[in-house]
């Protein structure tokens, strides 16, 4: 198993999604998040004064699935989430060693071949 983490622009989350449902992802963990990477610095104006904005906001998904998922996930969230432009994001991947159900407390193997199984896909 593998998860992957990508940090995207707010405004590219819906396609994203509707990227990941098309290829079968449904399971993931979406969270608000700032930071900084090569993306220049913004000005802002709040009540007449102008700030240097340096932290910009993001959108990271957490998506774990089997590692034979992970390339096509990866291609799908490139797509969907790319401008071309500096600060479109980076997508992360680990290895995962271990995952567990919480409501029956047992192992899961394969979390997203579970979910495709009781789907019916």
């Amino acid at each position: 198993m593998k998860k992957i983490e990508a940090i995207i622009r707010p405004e590219r989350l819906t396609e994203t999604i509707k990227g990941l449902k098309r290829i079968g992802i449904t399971g993931f963990t979406v969270s608000q998040v700032v930071g900084r990477g090569k993306q220049k610095d913004t000005k802002g104006v709040y009540r007449g004064k102008n700030y240097q904005v340096t932290l910009h906001p993001k959108v990271k998904l957490e998506i774990v699935l089997s590692d034979y998922l992970v390339d096509t996930t990866i291609k799908t969230v490139v797509q969907a989430a790319q401008t071309g432009e500096e600060g479109d994001g980076k997508i992360y991947v680990y290895p995962i060693l271990e995952a567990y159900n919480i409501r029956t407390g047992t192992f899961d193997y394969d979390i997203d071949d579970l979910a495709n199984r009781e789907e019916g896909i």
